[in-house]
C-alpha cells in the first residue's frame, strides 16, 4: 500500500512539472512589443498592410509579409491569409502564434530572443539554423537595438 501511494506521489508530481514547463515555454515564447514593432517596420517597409505580392516561391501578404504555409502553421486566424494580412491585430495574433509553436527550436531551453524570433520569421521553423537569416536579423537589430 505504501509502495502504490509513493508512485502515486511520484506520478503526480512528474504531472506538474510536465505543465509548468508547458506554460513556461508558452510564456517564453511571446514576441516582445518592440521585436514585433521592428518585424513590421522591416517586414512592410513602415508597418503597412500591404497586398499580397510573390516573393521567393510563394505570395507574401501584409503587415508581416505572411506567406500560405506560415498562416496555416500559426492556425489560420481570420478566415484566410488574405483578410488577417490585411488586420495587423490578426496577423500579430498569427505572429505570435507561429513563435509560441516553433520560438524554441532552436534555445536549447533558454527564452527565445528577438534575434530567435526574427530569423525563425525569415527563414521559417528552423530559421534560426540557416545562415542566411542573418542579414534579416542584422536589418531588425539595427531597429530593435536603436534609441
Amino acid at each position: 500500500m505504501k509502495k502504490h501511494h509513493l508512485i502515486k506521489t511520484k506520478m503526480h508530481q512528474i504531472f506538474v512539472l510536465s505543465i509548468l514547463l508547458c506554460l513556461s515555454l508558452t510564456i517564453f515564447a511571446q514576441v516582445d512589443r518592440k521585436c514585433l514593432d521592428c518585424l513590421c517596420q522591416i517586414e512592410s517597409g513602415g508597418c503597412r498592410p500591404l497586398g499580397c505580392a510573390w516573393d521567393v516561391n510563394s505570395n507574401s501578404c501584409g503587415y508581416y509579409q505572411l506567406k500560405q504555409n506560415y498562416w496555416i502553421d500559426c492556425g489560420s486566424p481570420g478566415g484566410s491569409l488574405e483578410a488577417c494580412s490585411k488586420d495587423k491585430a490578426c496577423s500579430e495574433k498569427c505572429v505570435q502564434a507561429y513563435m509560441t509553436r516553433y520560438g524554441t527550436r532552436c534555445t536549447g531551453g533558454r527564452a527565445p530572443t528577438c534575434q530567435d524570433y526574427a530569423r525563425i520569421h525569415n527563414g521559417g521553423p528552423n530559421g534560426c539554423k540557416i545562415a542566411a537569416t542573418q542579414g534579416y536579423w542584422n536589418k531588425i537589430a539595427a531597429c530593435y537595438n536603436s534609441g
